[in-house]
């Protein structure tokens, strides 16, 4: 007897210090008040998770969407699990340890668009929109999808808890290609093809007891078809800084009846390796937060993808897919504590987030800066945010690369000066982030010299030492990221995430070897 006593008295001091731990908020005008996290690429350990669970609930966070996709280990269906997939064991108590300290852990499943890790496979074949590109089931294959989406939904709800599977429905843009898809777009339009594919899912989900949640971008170019799913069916707008009507007649969408909840991004498109648009993110919060609440969202959810969702695939004949590479890789999420912070202050607040206020005294409280240095700080942190394609600087000003670089340069010279007294493995990512940046700069300058009419032979080997320079300067970054992400990302994808930083530098030195 006395042994259980001691059992349940370590267990309620356990309960008693994880809940003091919890700050109170003030009135939040969400209840669901949520987190996306992406494990398509960048898988973090499941120690790493947990971490990011207690730190969101800490701060008021009630809900996590987890994309496992191909992290889950569905049991009926053994191929779509990949290399990196949790055991069973490991996502249970996940779910456990997150429903302990409160937060409801919502499974994210793609069952129409963006399930090339399903769709890959010769199992799954029959039921691609298209036999090349694989990112999109064929609406009309109903009796199998449903079979394939009613397993895995099933295995989701034998491990999670949540009243919710989330079904995606996003950036289906494939919609009536198939010649059998055409035809019935043609006939009946494709609102028709998406409304009746989605409703089937949703019935799916109902029969199991649990509620729809999906996308609305492709809903809002169909606001008057999407009157025919369940009335219980949530609806999550996204919006990552544009206008409301990015997508289709927004007003509509919201007098649908339907329960909607908001979405704002801390990484997302033109954002990769070499670029974080830092204002921009901090501007989505600030700006959508308090748009959704006004317009009455029940719920916001912050997304944070590690990819932009679409692949390039390697064939290894005209009919035979060897392998797929996710097109776009983001610094991880082990580097975005500061604007994670952000977006949970502003969803349990009831004013927008002051963006400049914030900075400052999450410099202080984090770093032991003064007003000063977080200024200086924000501003190396947010300069020249431009994305470089095609040799060119994507901006409303002209720039060239060069001047971009020498920014980029002063920029991580600045980083270097501060020297924070606290959390300084935090603060490294920042360095590390610029200089990975720097280094791309760089290449960029290069590759613009190397195409140039005026390149010649006789110009080769200066070239070459500056690629050497840069691969050497790599490796010194690759041991940083190692080091910074050792315990956040499994360990075989740090390394692969190194590599192809640096594979086209690789590839040029190789190249212009030959003129050796």
């Amino acid at each position: 007897m006395r042994k259980y006593l001691a059992v349940w008295l370590i267990l309620l001091i356990t309960i008693c210090s994880v809940n003091a731990q919890i700050p109170v908020k003030s009135p939040s005008p969400f209840i669901v008040k949520g987190f996306h996290i992406d494990l398509r690429i960048q898988v973090m350990t499941m120690d790493a998770l947990k971490a990011l669970a207690l730190k969101l609930s800490k701060a008021g966070i009630n809900t996590i969407i987890m994309e496992w996709e191909g992290t889950y280990p569905f049991t009926k269906h053994p191929l779509i699990p990949n290399r990196y997939a949790y055991s069973r064991e490991e996502v249970i108590g996940f779910i456990n340890y997150c429903n302990f300290i409160g937060v409801d852990v919502i499974p994210l499943q793609q069952s129409f668009g963006h399930v090339e890790y399903i769709l890959r496979n010769d199992r799954y074949k029959d039921l691609r929109e298209d036999q090349k590109d694989f990112s999109q089931v064929c609406p009309l294959q109903t009796e199998q999808d449903k079979a394939l989406f009613s397993d895995l939904y099933t295995d989701l709800v034998s491990t999670h808890t949540s009243k919710y599977i989330h079904i995606g429905g996003d950036e289906t843009y494939l919609l009536g290609h198939d010649e059998r898809c055409r035809l019935k777009a043609a006939k009946e339009g494709k609102s028709k093809l998406y409304i009746d594919y989605i409703k089937m899912l949703c019935d799916i989900v109902i029969k199991l007891g649990k509620t729809p949640v999906l996308w609305a971008d492709i809903a809002l170019k169909y606001p008057d078809a999407i009157k025919q799913l369940p009335k219980g069916t949530v609806f999550i707008d996204w919006n990552y800084g544009w206008d409301m009507n990015n997508f289709g007649d927004h007003k509509k969408l919201v007098e649908s009846g339907y329960e909607i909840w908001g979405a704002p991004a801390l990484r997302s498109s033109p954002d990769n390796y070499f670029l974080t648009q830092w204002e921009k993110h901090f501007k989505n919060i600030r700006d959508f937060v308090p748009a959704a609440a006004g317009l009455g969202y029940k719920g916001i959810v912050m997304t944070s993808w590690s990819t932009s969702g679409q692949y390039s695939p390697v064939f290894e004949s005209e009919n035979e897919m060897a392998e797929e590479y996710a097109i776009r890789h983001v610094y991880p999420l082990s580097g975005f504590n500061m604007l994670v912070t952000a977006y949970t202050e502003s969803v349990t607040s009831t004013k927008p987030l002051n963006i400049e206020g914030f900075i400052t005294k999450y410099c202080k409280e984090h770093y032991g800066f003064d007003a000063n240095e977080s200024e200086t700080f924000w501003h190396a942190l947010k300069i020249t945010p431009y994305e470089v394609r095609n040799g060119k600087v994507v901006s409303v000003v002209q720039f060239s690369v060069k001047q971009i670089l020498d920014s980029t340069k002063t920029a991580l010279e600045t980083l270097y000066k501060l020297k924070p007294d606290k959390n300084k493995d935090e603060f490294e990512h920042y360095r590390l982030m610029t200089g990975i940046r720097v280094n791309y700069l760089q290449f960029q300058d290069i590759l613009q010299r190397v195409n140039s009419p005026s390149f010649t032979g006789s110009m080769v080997p200066g070239v070459l030492q500056e690629l050497k320079n840069l691969m050497i300067n790599e490796e010194v970054l690759d041991m940083h990221f190692t080091e910074l992400n050792k315990n956040f990302l499994n360990a075989s994808e740090v390394k692969t995430e190194n590599s192809l930083r640096a594979v086209r530098v690789q590839l040029l030195y190789d190249r212009l070897s030959r003129n050796k």
